[in-house]
This record gives structure tokens, sequence and C-alpha cells, in this order.
């Protein structure tokens, strides 16, 4: 699946992140990519409600990983603040990557070599304005 949509806003986002849950199974790897604000973090609420999570996503900025239950667990990995793979063992993140049992969906992947080319999925979301944005969908 290599395919790139236009969101004009965060419902559609989240649509396609809904959308996107569908083709998820356990052990999945999902690398968003994108600028501050690009929608990462609302492309994995729509995520979690494909995987029919009812709990409030938030990002996991400071927190580093949230895990939340639905028909699968999901991960969500922010490793903005990780600067290395070793980093990520410190803290015990890299058995999520990918997971044996879930989903996990990590923001800034390519701050730690090797987890865009380990990814199952790669979205690249780009601004295109206030509302708009540019979402590029491949499948590894």
């Amino acid at each position: 699946m290599n395919k790139q949509i236009i969101a004009h806003d965060e419902r559609e986002m989240e649509e396609i992140g809904i959308d996107l849950a569908q083709r998820l199974q356990d052990g999945s790897l999902v690398s968003l990519v994108g600028t501050l604000g690009a929608g990462k973090t609302t492309l994995t609420k729509g995520i979690a409600k494909g995987l029919l999570i009812t709990e409030l996503v938030v990002s996991p900025s400071y927190l580093l990983a949230r895990q939340y239950e639905g028909r699968m667990p999901l991960y969500h990995i922010d490793a903005y603040r990780i600067s290395s793979l070793d980093e990520l063992v410190e803290v015990g993140l890299d058995d999520l990557l990918p997971p044996e049992h879930g989903v996990s969906v990590v923001e800034w992947p390519e701050r730690i070599d090797g987890i865009l080319e380990i990814s199952d999925i790669v979205v690249r979301i780009d601004l295109l304005d206030d509302q708009a944005r540019r979402v590029e969908i491949t499948q590894q």
C-alpha cells in the first residue's frame, strides 16, 4: 500500500488513521514523520479509534510512551527526546520496536537510527497550509 492523501482538517486526519488501523496486526510498527504540529498525534488518535480504543489519546512527549488497550494494545512512542538506540534500550522501550503483541506508533522516528528501516508502515505528513496536510503512506 503506497498512497498519498490530502487531509483538509483534523477530522480527515483521524479518518486516515481509522482506515490505517484496519491494516495493522500484532507486531506492526508504524513510523510518523512530520514537523511539529503536522498532525502526528491526531493521526494516532484515529489509529486508536480504529483499534476500538475509547481512552483519550494524548501526546506522550514527556513520558516517552503511552499504552492504550483496544482490540489489541497500542503503544504510542515519542522519540523526540531520544537520541540513540542505546537510550531507547536504557528506558526499556526497545521491546516495543516492533512489539511482540500489539501495535507501536512512533513519532519522530528519524531521531533513532534504524527505526524507519524496520517500520512496517511509514507515514510522512507535510503541512500545506493552516489546516490541510499531505499524507503519504508507504508500506515497506
